[in-house]
């Protein structure tokens, strides 16, 4: 295969997708040439338009709800799912027929993410898809498009990067890499969000390097439609030149722009059922579509104070059936403001509320809608980051202390919200001896980590600057422990650590010591942990017991290894082997101490 051409970033997003182009010219030095690509998609039956952004939406339609050819594409007369701006706007009136935030359910462990589940709550006669289609599809129309704007230069022979959360787990890493696979993209690599919003802002800034000091440490605060990621990036000084090195990454946060969208649909049914007027779950969800629509209109200034919603009815005569109803823009700030960035002292934590026994199959939204209490959970949590790295002495209080804040995502649009985070952040600074945060100015909140996407791949072909980063968490395989069968007791379980915090991409672990024993040729189960905080283990480390702050546990994983004349039910004895590929996806392989077979365990999740 040639030489790549272009360096492309792919944004990968719950609520839009994007892609960034850089033509491939090292001589240019750290400078580059670099530019948006404007994805064709249907707006309107027999109407294309090629727009900045293709929102991450899924239409299934009826088959006879479109005139023949009336959704053709450009590099495709007859397209399976309706995709983007038009899908977007249908399922606001038809939300039975939409798949939306497949992002989040792709990384939703208690469901099985290759299963024809979305829509949710579709109807017999919809044909369902599952998130690793949905993604994929969003992937290939981006692939798809690209290849028709350039003949005779594939996209899947470019270096290509596409971003994922930097909290996404090594399975849902794993299903990013396949969707890529499915999509035509098997050479892609994957990358963190806030790394790639922190590269787009490198690009970006010409002079970065007088922005930046050996010692600071940058907050990213990246919330976008489904998620809220946090990382910490310190700078560093190595040989005289300037180094960053992400240093501390959050927890998974199921908390965005969706969960705004909700608030704001249950707040105007409130003022709905004041008047007497009543919705169903069904108008509700399209409510909740109504409402991001009003909310991108009203934040992007493309409405003034108020937006008309038409929510419909699912009897034969929708226009009569129609509700009217307003979004407020006091509304919607209030919401925001108070419900999504309250005001909190530093020690506060997320809210835990008591959950039900029972509950409907949906995405595991965070239980406390406060994005500020996450943050300051998270300084709090990360508070030994730094202690390794010389000049960062005074980086610790009674928490982590950033001096240098970068925002991104599509929710700070809002007036005012970046405000609210820095003032409150600087508050917290203040009241623990720290001076103020400086803010990183400049960032493309809408495209930011497509354009940052592509300077990495820029970076990988030997320009730019590039940020260490390595695991986000140590890794750890559950062990049960050899006991006599009791009954109702289940064997406890250690916490073996396969892969230490910080391993960098395509490195293999050192093995840990223990032998341990391998069940073969039945189903059988495994269980893995991760945690952010423990960055003392090593390979082989054994956690006999644990707090919840310590270690999280991660999807499980089952798989039936094969026999190979053994028994079902045998235990082999084997010795593990854990590597990070260049996707960042943990591998582990169990080696068999008799004969040298190595079984991998394959990062494939399935319904619990």
């Amino acid at each position: 295969m040639s030489s790549p051409s272009y360096a492309i970033g792919v944004d990968l997003g719950t609520t839009h997708s994007a892609l960034s182009e850089i033509e491939l010219d090292l001589s240019e030095g750290e400078e580059v040439a670099q530019q948006m690509f404007s994805v064709p998609q249907s707006v309107a039956p027999f109407q294309v338009e090629a727009r900045a952004l293709l929102p991450s939406f899924a239409y299934i339609p009826h088959e006879r709800e479109f005139p023949a050819g009336s959704l053709a594409l450009p590099w495709n007369a007859n397209p399976p799912l309706l995709l983007g701006g038009l899908a977007r706007d249908l399922g606001a009136k038809t939300p039975t027929r939409l798949v939306s935030s497949a992002k989040s359910w792709l990384c939703h462990p208690k469901v099985d993410r290759r299963a024809p589940i979305l829509p949710v709550d579709a109807s017999e006669d919809v044909a369902r898809i599952s998130p690793l289609e949905a993604s994929a599809a969003y992937l290939a129309h981006l692939g798809q498009a690209w290849d028709a704007a350039h003949p005779g230069t594939k996209l899947s022979d470019q270096e290509l990067v596409i971003t994922v959360p930097a909290s996404f787990d090594p399975a849902a890493r794993e299903l990013t890499a396949q969707a890529a696979v499915l999509a035509g993209m098997p050479g892609a690599t994957l990358l963190e969000e806030p790394q790639a919003a922190l590269y787009a802002w490198i690009a970006r800034t010409p002079d970065f390097r007088s922005q930046l000091t050996p010692g600071d440490l940058i907050l990213v605060v990246d919330v976008g439609g489904g998620t809220t990621d946090l990382s910490l990036i310190a700078v560093l000084e190595e040989e005289g030149r300037l180094a960053l090195s992400r240093v501390a990454v959050g927890e998974h946060i199921l908390l965005g722009g969706d969960n705004m969208d909700l608030a704001l649909a249950h707040a105007v049914g409130a003022e709905l059922r004041a008047e007497g007027k009543m919705l169903d779950p069904w108008q509700l969800r399209a409510l909740a579509h109504g409402c991001r629509a009003g909310k991108e209109a009203l934040l992007s200034g493309a409405a003034e104070s108020d937006y008309p919603l038409a929510i419909p009815s699912r009897g034969r005569h929708l226009i009569g059936g129609t509700l009217r109803a307003t979004l407020r823009r006091q509304l919607l700030d209030r919401v925001i403001f108070d419900g999504f960035f309250p005001v909190v002292p530093v020690d506060s934590r997320p809210r835990h509320q008591e959950r039900g026994a029972l509950t409907e199959l949906g995405l595991p939204y965070a239980r406390d809608a406060a994005i500020t209490r996450h943050v300051a959970a998270f300084l709090h949590r990360q508070l030994d980051a730094t202690a390794e790295l010389p000049g960062f002495e005074s980086a610790r209080g009674t928490f982590l202390h950033p001096t240098a804040v970068l925002f991104n995502g599509g929710v700070f649009k809002a007036p005012g919200l970046m405000d609210r985070l820095r003032d409150l952040l600087d508050t917290w600074l203040e009241a623990d001896g720290a001076p103020p945060l400086r803010v990183l100015e400049g960032a493309d909140l809408d495209h930011a980590v497509a354009r940052g996407a592509a300077y990495y791949g820029y970076v990988k072909r030997g320009g730019g600057v590039r940020i260490r980063g390595g695991t986000a968490q140590a890794y750890y395989v559950g062990v049960e422990q050899a006991m006599p069968a009791i009954p109702g007791v289940d064997p406890p379980v250690r916490a073996l650590c396969v892969a230490p915090f910080g391993l960098e991409e395509g490195m293999t672990a050192d093995e840990p010591p223990q032998q341990l024993g391998l069940v073969v040729g039945e189903s059988v189960r495994f269980r893995f942990f991760g945690s952010s905080v423990r960055r003392e283990d090593v390979s082989g480390s054994v956690l006999e017991r644990w707090t919840d702050e310590e270690l999280s546990e991660l999807g499980a994983i089952e798989a039936t290894l094969p026999a190979d004349g053994a028994s079902p039910g045998d235990v082999v004895p084997v010795r593990l082997s854990a590597r990070v590929t260049e996707l960042g996806v943990l591998e582990l392989s169990a080696i068999s101490l008799e004969g040298e077979r190595r079984y991998t365990i394959e990062l494939d999740v399935r319904s619990d």
